[in-house]
Formats: C-alpha cells, sequence, structure tokens
C-alpha cells in the first residue's frame, strides 16, 4: 500500500449528517492506498494511472498529407485560375518523397504521407486532371483550394512535452490510443484495489440455493460485484454474516487484514441484531454515521487499521443509491484515481411531488420525450426495496434539501447511470 486513511475521529455533533458533509468527510479522509506497477500498454484499459504521460515530440511528427492526392506549394498557385504542375515524383505512408528541394511542380501523394519540403497544400485526386504530355505527366489543380488544403500540421493534435494525461485518470480505450501515439509501450497504473464484499442477516440466502419460508434471496452482493468492477475494483465475496456479533466482529477483523476496503450491506442500523455500526467501533474509528438522504440514510464509514469500511443499508435501491453517490467515489481514490463527481443535467419534470424538508432525495427516473423534449419522469413508487425500479430507470433525480415541492415543468437535476459507468437503456 502507497497511503492510508486519515484517521483522526470525526465527533458527530448531529444526528443525520447532510449530504455536503458527509462528501467533506470522505473526501478529506481517504488517499490512494494501491501499489504502482508498470503495465504493458494494450492492458491498460479500465486502469488508473499512476504517473503522468508527456508528449516526448509532437503529434504528429511531421506535416503530412490528409487525403490522397497532389501536394504542391501554393506560392506556385493562382487561387482564381488554378494551376497546371508537372509531376514530380511521389510520396507514400513510411516511404516519403526523396527527391530533392526546392520542388518545381507537384508530388504525387497518399494520405498519412509526409510533406516533401517546400510543399504546403494537397489537392483532391478527385479534383485533379492529369494529363500526358511527351512522356510527362501534368496535374491540372483547380482553382479555389485555401494555401494549407487537406494537410495536418505536425504538433496539431499534440506539442512536445504537452502532458497528455495526469495521474488518476482511469484510462480508456481513447486514451490509451493517445498513449500509444507517443511510442511509450507500458506506463506506470495503480494495481486493482480489492475490496471485500460482505452481505449480512440470517434471512439471507445466496442465489441458487432453495427457496425457505422467511427467507429473501441476497440480490446487494451480486449487484455490489457489478458496481465495484465498474467503479475499476475488483469485488472479492466473502459471504453471508449471520445475526451474531461475534461472528461479524471476527469477520470484519480478519477481512480488514487482507483488505483494502469492506463494502458490507445490511446490519447498519441500530436494531437489536444489527452489528455492523458496533463493531467498527470497536475495532477502528467510525467517521461518519447515519446521513440526511432518502434512500440510504443508516450508511457509515469507518476504518479498521488502515482498511476503509462502508456500511450500506440492507434494501436494495438504498445500497445502490449509497454506493453510486459516496461509495463509488471512496474506491475510486483509494484505487489511485481522481474523485469522480458526476454531472447533473437539467431537465423539466413530467410529475409532480411532494417532499420532507432537511434531508436530500435521490428518485429513480427514466428519461421520456414529449414534443422533441426530453423530460425526466419520476418511478411512481419510492419502496427502497423495489428494484425492477433500478431495472426500469434512467438515472436519479437529485433533489436538495431545501425543496419540498416539485411541480411538473420545473427543472430537476438528472444523473444519468452512464456518469457511474453503468449502461442505460
Amino acid at each position: 500500500m502507497t497511503g492510508k486513511p486519515i484517521d483522526d475521529c470525526f465527533v458527530l455533533d448531529k444526528d443525520r449528517l447532510p449530504h455536503h458533509e458527509a462528501i467533506a468527510i470522505l473526501r478529506s479522509r481517504v488517499r490512494p492506498v494501491t501499489r504502482t506497477e508498470r503495465v504493458p500498454l494494450g492492458e491498460t484499459s479500465g486502469r488508473f494511472l499512476a504517473e503522468a504521460v508527456v508528449a516526448p515530440r509532437p503529434i504528429p511528427a511531421h506535416d503530412n498529407a490528409a487525403v490522397d492526392g497532389y501536394a504542391f506549394a501554393a506560392s506556385d498557385y493562382n487561387n482564381e485560375k488554378g494551376a497546371s504542375l508537372r509531376i514530380v515524383g511521389e510520396g507514400a505512408a513510411g516511404h516519403p518523397y526523396e527527391g530533392a528541394a526546392p520542388i518545381v511542380g507537384a508530388v504525387r501523394i497518399f494520405t498519412g504521407a509526409v510533406m516533401p519540403t517546400g510543399l504546403d497544400t494537397v489537392a483532391m485526386q478527385e479534383d485533379v486532371y492529369i494529363e500526358e504530355r511527351d512522356g510527362t505527366r501534368w496535374a491540372h489543380i483547380p482553382p479555389g483550394l485555401k494555401p494549407g488544403a487537406n494537410r495536418r500540421l505536425a504538433g496539431e493534435d499534440t506539442q512536445a512535452a504537452e502532458t497528455l494525461i495526469r495521474p488518476g485518470v482511469r484510462l480508456r480505450p481513447q486514451d490509451v490510443a493517445s498513449v500509444a501515439a507517443t511510442g511509450l509501450g507500458a506506463v506506470w497504473c495503480h494495481a486493482p484495489l480489492k475490496v471485500a464484499v460482505f452481505s449480512t442477516g440470517d434471512e439471507i440466502l445466496r442465489p441458487g440455493e432453495p427457496f425457505a419460508e422467511g427467507k429473501v434471496y441476497d440480490a446487494n452482493a451480486p449487484m455490489l460485484h457489478g458496481l465495484i468492477a465498474a467503479a475499476g475494483a475488483e469485488a472479492i465475496d466473502c459471504g453471508v454474516l449471520p445475526d451474531t456479533r461475534e461472528r461479524v466482529l471476527a469477520a470484519l477483523e480478519a477481512a480488514s487484514k487482507r483488505f483494502g476496503s469492506i463494502v458490507i450491506s445490511g446490519g447498519a442500523s441500530q436494531g437489536k441484531e444489527d452489528h455492523v455500526v458496533q463493531s467498527i467501533d470497536r475495532l477502528g474509528k467510525r467517521h461518519l454515521w447515519q446521513i440526511a438522504i432518502k434512500p440510504g440514510r443508516p450508511m457509515s464509514f469507518g476504518q479498521i487499521g488502515d482498511c476503509v469500511v462502508l456500511g450500506l443499508p440492507g434494501n436494495p435501491v438504498a445500497v445502490f443509491v449509497c454506493f453510486v453517490m459516496y461509495v463509488r467515489p471512496v474506491l475510486t481514490r483509494l484505487a489511485g484515481g481522481a474523485w469522480p463527481e458526476p454531472a447533473r443535467f437539467p431537465l423539466v419534470a413530467a410529475f409532480s411531488q411532494k417532499k420532507k424538508a432537511g434531508r436530500r432525495e435521490f428518485w429513480r427516473a427514466r428519461l421520456v420525450r414529449d414534443d422533441g423534449r426530453l423530460l425526466a419522469a419520476k418511478f411512481p413508487r419510492d419502496g427502497s426495496g423495489l428494484i425492477s425500479s433500478l431495472r426500469e430507470a434512467d438515472g436519479l433525480i437529485e433533489v436538495g434539501e431545501e425543496v419540498q415541492d416539485v411541480r411538473e415543468g420545473d427543472l430537476v437535476n438528472f444523473i444519468p447511470f452512464s456518469e457511474f459507468g453503468l449502461g442505460n437503456h
């Protein structure tokens, strides 16, 4: 590990923290904890970059042709009449024109070929009429071309010594292409963060087990595995913990010595059989518990040694909301990434809804079209156990603490699931 969470204990001075204070606590107390390693470029997509990538030379390195055609000097060309120029040679990508300069005439050139010295403009081949005259080929170039037409300049994409990608970026295929253009065959990245995933509760069955009355299948763990992978970390299934204080304590203590983070769903309240918060308090330090949000109020954040522990509610919708809004950025930062702040898009509400002041709410919503306009339609039911609402939604509507009434036609802040690395419908 290369770092550790900041362990000064946060003293809770409110029953429930507002969203912005919870975010501030999380941001201030997490640092990258993974080692760094040099990774072959073809294996870097999805990894968090650990060192800046700086261009060692201009990209492209030379002026080159953007099309197949004929290169010539703008000084030999009349914009109103065009020009007739003798073809003196040819240049192709990887095989530049080798004739001597200065060049009097035109050079047949292909896309990507280095521009011959002294030539600065290219006419597209389909616009040029070729004539054979006394064993010599002539290019008749039509009028109307601007100087520099169809030419890519050296450094047009990237200048020498320019920083292409900064540390903390999660590399996408297009980022990898940009790195490849510099000539680098490997880059320094953070090793994947390993996250222990627990479910809790005597009522929990794992999918595939026979159904029994009074039991419920564990939807949280499979969902968390997918969410953690989308965040760029690696989920390790650590099973279901029973509602036994000693078992929860022992499991969290053992996992804290093996993993950089623990994500645990259920047992997050203060009921008789809820042991997660008490276990964090006994084994380590708790920095956050009870956020003034809906759904997801009883989320907790703490640490056991250098291991960050994130306790989530038991209801799947609350687990999902807490993960994308709070856990995902924490795991991203622990894994070496920059703190991700999702973009909010103002959309017109296609519904009316009242809410309580003093808490932030996240409503599941779908995108709908009405007379060419894109609107946000709230899922009609708010239950935090309604997994179908997550499946049918395109994103979340975020409603601030001060709002008490949203009316049809108001602007609302919509966060599409794509902001969390998740696909939309």
